[in-house]
């Protein structure tokens, strides 16, 4: 059970360094993101989200400041650090490896 939890977790965690790696974004405006372009696929509750966001900033690869947001509410908002760039990056190219091996054994006949 705690592999299945890793993998989900490092997956949760890649999606939302890619997210705020397009702009700084609040808590809210990273769930609704990940649901619009995964085509609901994806739909973050707050018990994941916010756990993984502060998870994230303890160890340095996000940052965040409180602001306004679209509709004048104070929103804690979020952006990617110089190693979440590089965690990003990592994590990247280590999912496409593996999805193509993944692809590779389910396309054998």
């Amino acid at each position: 059970m705690s592999d299945k939890s890793d993998v989900l977790r490092g997956t949760l965690d890649l999606l939302i360094l890619r997210t705020v790696a397009l702009e700084p974004m609040h808590g809210f405006g990273i769930g609704q993101r990940i649901k619009q372009v995964s085509r609901a696929v994806f739909q973050l509750n707050q018990g994941s989200l916010y756990p993984a966001l502060n998870r994230l900033e303890r160890h340095g690869l996000i940052a965040s400041h409180w602001s306004e947001s679209d509709n004048n509410r104070r929103a804690k908002y979020y952006r990617l650090t110089r190693a979440g760039r590089k965690r990003l990056s990592d994590a990247t190219a280590d999912w496409q490896r593996v999805s193509r091996a993944i692809n590779r054994i389910l396309q054998t006949t």
